[in-house]
């Protein structure tokens, strides 16, 4: 909760500065963020995170947002700048430049970002959380449970940011190159329609907990777990489609402006 609220706030906070200046995000970039926020804020500190622990189902929708639409909105509304505005400026000083300044993060963020490390983590936590011993245990333990929960949430800002992020270098890494995102986005596709479909055709309860916690709707196991890896196979695995859409479209925009400085700039053109 402190973590979306306090977001929220300085993002918020950041959007008055931004105007007062005249260099305000934009309607549908602000609307992504707090959207994205929301949904997360929503699957994890309302009614839905006890619908979670109880059905299957509802289960894997809350992993869809939290490691796929939440995220990929956030990303696409680059609220970083946004935020720092919004931010105290004894937090951001004290806090936020002396973490992102040590070496030690710089370097796990490195290779965390790494395009081979971060689509084998992407979908290896997906697939790690769901062997159903693992699955088991995380459901039935507070702690492991938050641990599942937060793990999703942080690769999935941290992998699309990587992929539908913001475009200027931060001194961190430098953006990929277009091609190099869509071979990423369809490798992270392939395992997550394997994983669901193997859910959702599997002739034996994988998941055991669900019964032993008692569900929140009598609805019969099989059917609980057969939607769930559907959830897992098909809206999950076309976030990679929404994603290469919007990898194709910048990359369009960007060579029709390279074009056009060009065109400009040619003298025999001129």
């Amino acid at each position: 909760m402190l973590f979306c609220v306090a977001s929220a706030l300085f993002y918020v906070r950041g959007l008055r500065h931004a105007r007062e200046k005249g260099s305000s995000p934009g309607f549908w970039r602000s609307t992504a963020f707090l959207i994205g926020l929301g949904s997360i804020y929503a699957f994890l500190q309302t009614h839905l995170d006890y619908l979670s622990q109880h059905m299957f189902w509802i289960h894997r929708l809350q992993h869809l947002v939290l490691h796929h639409t939440g995220p990929f909105l956030i990303a696409l509304a680059a609220p970083l700048e946004t935020m720092a505005l919004g931010t105290p400026y004894w937090i951001r000083h004290r806090l936020f430049v002396p973490l992102f300044h040590n070496p030690l993060v710089l370097r796990l963020y490195r290779f965390v970002q790494n395009p081979i490390v971060a689509p084998l983590l992407f979908t290896g936590l997906i697939g790690f959380w769901l062997i159903p011993s693992i699955h088991f245990k995380a459901m039935l333990s507070l702690q492991r449970y938050d641990v599942m929960n937060w793990s999703m949430v942080i690769d999935g800002l941290l992998f699309w940011w990587l992929v539908v992020g913001p475009e200027k270098h931060t001194g961190i890494r430098k953006p990929l190159g277009y091609g190099l995102r869509m071979i990423i986005l369809w490798a992270i596709m392939l395992p997550q329609i394997a994983i669901g479909a193997y859910i959702a055709l599997s002739n034996t309860i994988l998941y055991t907990s669900y019964s032993v916690c008692g569900r929140a709707w009598p609805i019969a196991p099989m059917t609980d777990q057969n939607i769930g890896g559907l959830i897992t196979w098909i809206p999950a695995a076309m976030m990679s489609a929404v994603g290469a859409l919007v990898v194709l479209r910048r990359w369009r925009n960007d060579r029709t402006s390279e074009q056009s400085s060009h065109t400009q700039t040619d003298p025999l053109v001129s």
